[in-house]
Parts: structure tokens; C-alpha cells; sequence
């Protein structure tokens, strides 16, 4: 860096075209490049839009006395004025005994540190979501995590960096819905740990987790067995149920065919919207739901009764949709809230479709003398005795097709005949 600075003026940077290195004193350098497009032609100046030019800046590391060369930015973008002045910045660092590139790298490091901890609850939370979206069986659980989080945490905590969220946000998000709401305040708790261990293991945050129940929060918060009504599913009882099939079957649409088949297979909503044709084999008279629908993640096969192949084989007949239950005019799936809807429509709002698996399970357990594994193996329960789960390792698809028999024969013992589904789908 031997002799002065100021070498080059404006006017002759802007007109420069020759390749190479041009010199402006004390470690500053404009290079000048050609595009790669270009052919060089000896002895000759390139024009200077033919050409790229930008800013370095060399000097010898002390410990090794190896030239370093430290770019400062692309001309015109950079000027000759304002690549002085970061000259100057890097000579003063030189002065201090320092290396001017790893104080610029250290500098570049903290400045990415600081960017990814103002990552805000709200963009984790959407990030996380995100990635666990493929890992979840249905749709509605991204929906579920959004809503609820952005209900209750989001006012709260919603646009601050995860790395500043600690015990006292944490409380101030729980502490008003833990004793009304609680059921509601401890999913609530349990999303935002997820959120916030994603966020401590992608980076954005270290540290204990606030939100963790074990061994922190269960000695501030009441426990939830404490506080928590268990609510079940409303269910009809099932000597009414004759009768509530009697008045279904005087109603037409899709959603009635619908809950009519889950009711006759003991089905949840989710499995009974989505089911396709290919799982259906009439000859058999079997419905075979895979794994990805089932709420264990294991295929389920439900025996079919009579009254159900006989709904099955009518519907085929005019099948435009991949669904057996499709949505009409299009070739999706009907509403999860379809069934439900219908209920409201009836008069019956205080019931659920998922109650009618309560009602299955209290008629089977109380009017019929099949076992208890047959009954829970056509709800699709995992035996919670490992025992008599490891010795019945047969789901007994025979015998649990004698129960639905049994209990579609129930179902329809009282009132009408049922109308036959073709009069239904035509005003669906």
C-alpha cells in the first residue's frame, strides 16, 4: 500500500474499458472485467458498456504476508467516492492489528444472527405448520392449529420474536381461558410448545421452552383433570334411533344417504365423506378404508349389510364422482359439516353424527351377546389389554359382519320402508 491515494478520478473510471486492475492508491483498485460474451481483440480498448467493473480492496495478512483481496461492491452501484471511504474504514482496521475480512465476516454473521431472531410467533407458527402439514391425516388439523392459535396467541405474542417469548407472555396467553375454556387452553399450550421447540430447533430461539407442561407449568396452572369438564359426543339413545331412521328416510340429498351409511357401518364422518369407489367391492360386500382415513393408521374393513350394498348398488348406477358421496356437480367429497347440518335441519341439533358410534356401542353392548372384541373391532378400536389384543390378532371380518347385519335390521325395524336412493340423489 506503498505511495498515496486519489489516483483516479471519476471521469476516467466511467470511460475505462481495458481489462485488468487500475490503481487508485493505498489498497484500492477498480477491476475491470469483459463480459464473457465478448472476444477480446489484442492491443485494442474495449468500450466501457462492454465491460463490468467493481471495487476490491487488497492487503497482506500479517501472520502469513499472503495478499488478500476483499470485494467492496459493483460500479456505478459503488463510487469512486464511497469506495474510498470503505477503504479508509478497512485501513483503520488494518491499524487496530485486526484482519479486515474476518471483522467484515464476523460482522455479516451477527447481522444474519439478528435477522433470524426477529422471526415473529405468528411467521414460526405458519412455518411449522407447514412442515407437519404432510405428517397429518387430514386437512382440518392445519385449520384447527391456525384458528386456535391465531384466536388466542396471536394478540398476544403474534408479532414478537419467538427468541423473546418467555414465562410471563406464555401466562399472559393462558392465564385468562385456563379455568373457562380449558380443554381449549391446554391445546392451545401444547401448539405453542411445538411452535416454539421448531423455532429453538431451527435457529430462531434457545434456551428452555416456556410453554412445556412437565416439570414447569404443572406447578403454576391448575392441572386440566381439575378444571376439565369431559364433554363426550352427544349421542342418541338407541331404542330412539328406529324412529329417527324413519324420519331420515322421509328427507332426500346426499348428506341423508350419507349419514344413513355411517350410522349402518358405525363409521366416523371422515372415513364416510371421503370414501372412494375403489374401496368398495359389492360382491364381497366390503368397504375397505385405508390407512392414511383411519384414526389408528391401520386399513379397516367393514363388513356391508344388506340395506347398505343395496344404497351402494343403486348409487353406481349413476356415479359421476370418484366419491361415493360426492358433492353435487363436481368430483370432490361432501362438506364435512354436510351430516351435521342435515341434524340441524331435523330438528336435532342437541345430537352428533360421531354420538351414532356411542349408540352402536350401547345397543351391542347392551341388546346383543357378541363379544366385546367383535364390538370394538367394528368401531376399529384398538384393544387397550395387550394381551387380548396380541391373542386376537384377527379383526374377524365373518363374525363382525353377522353384528351389522344385526344392527342395520335394528335400525330399520321401526316405521317406513326406506326410499330408495336413486328418489334421493336426484334433489341432492
Amino acid at each position: 500500500m506503498a505511495g498515496g491515494g486519489n489516483k483516479l478520478s471519476a471521469a476516467k473510471v466511467a470511460k475505462h474499458g481495458t481489462a485488468g486492475y487500475l490503481l487508485d492508491g493505498l489498497g484500492l483498485y477498480l477491476q475491470v472485467t469483459l463480459r464473457s460474451s465478448l472476444k477480446p481483440s489484442k492491443g485494442k480498448t474495449t468500450a466501457a458498456s462492454s465491460v463490468t467493473k467493481s471495487w476490491c480492496f487488497r492487503y497482506r495478512d500479517r501472520s502469513t504476508g499472503r495478499l488478500r483481496e476483499l470485494g467492496l461492491g459493483p460500479y456505478p452501484d459503488v463510487s469512486l467516492e464511497e469506495a474510498r471511504k470503505i477503504a479508509a474504514e478497512l485501513r483503520d482496521i488494518l491499524r487496530q492489528g485486526k484482519d479486515p475480512k474476518e471483522v467484515r465476516d464476523e460482522k455479516r454473521a451477527s447481522l444474519k444472527i439478528e435477522a433470524v431472531k426477529g422471526m415473529t410467533f405468528d411467521e414460526a407458527t405458519a412455518a411449522c405448520i407447514a412442515g407437519m402439514r404432510s405428517g397429518w391425516k387430514n386437512e382440518k388439523h392445519a385449520d384447527q392449529w391456525t384458528n386456535t392459535l391465531a384466536t388466542y396467541a396471536s394478540p398476544v405474542i403474534g408479532a414478537l420474536p419467538v427468541s423473546a417469548i418467555d414465562l410471563p407472555l406464555i401466562r399472559k396467553v393462558l392465564d385468562p381461558i385456563w379455568t373457562t375454556k380449558n380443554e381449549t387452553a391446554s391445546r392451545v399450550r401444547q401448539r405453542i410448545e411445538s411452535v416454539l421447540a421448531w423455532a429453538t430447533v431451527s435457529g430462531y430461539r434457545s434456551g428452555d421452552n416456556p410453554a412445556r407442561w412437565r416439570g414447569h407449568l404443572d406447578h403454576l396452572l391448575a392441572k386440566p383433570s381439575k378444571v376439565q369438564k369431559t364433554e363426550h359426543h352427544a349421542a342418541l339413545a338407541y331404542p330412539k334411533l328406529p324412529e329417527f331412521m324413519s324420519e331420515l328416510h322421509k328427507r332426500n340429498g346426499m348428506a341423508c344417504l350419507a349419514l344413513e351409511f355411517t350410522i349402518l357401518t358405525a363409521a366416523r364422518t371422515g372415513e364416510v365423506i371421503a370414501a372412494r369407489w375403489d374401496e368398495i367391492d359389492l360382491e364381497k360386500k366390503l368397504w375397505t378404508v385405508p390407512a392414511e382415513r383411519m384414526k389408528a393408521g391401520k386399513e379397516h374393513t367393514v363388513p356391508l349389510s344388506l340395506r347398505a350394498v343395496q344404497m351402494l348398488k343403486t348409487l353406481s348406477k349413476a356415479k359421476t364422482s370418484q366419491y361415493v358421496f360426492p358433492t353435487e356437480g363436481a368430483d370432490s367429497p361432501l362438506s364435512n359439516m354436510a351430516m351435521y347440518a342435515l341434524l340441524k335441519r331435523m330438528g336435532r341439533p342437541e345430537i352428533t353424527v360421531h354420538g351414532f358410534r356411542s349408540t352402536f356401542r350401547d345397543w351391542a353392548g347392551e341388546q346383543t351377546h357378541f363379544p366385546r372384541e367383535i364390538i370394538e373391532h367394528a368401531l376399529a378400536h384398538q384393544l387397550k389389554d395387550k394381551a387380548e389384543a396380541a391373542y386376537s390378532r384377527s379383526t374377524m371380518p365373518e363374525k363382525r359382519r353377522k353384528l351389522m347385519d344385526a344392527w342395520a335390521e335394528y335400525c330399520l325395524k321401526v316405521g317406513s320402508e326406506p326410499q330408495h336412493p336413486s328418489k334421493k340423489v336426484k334433489r341432492a
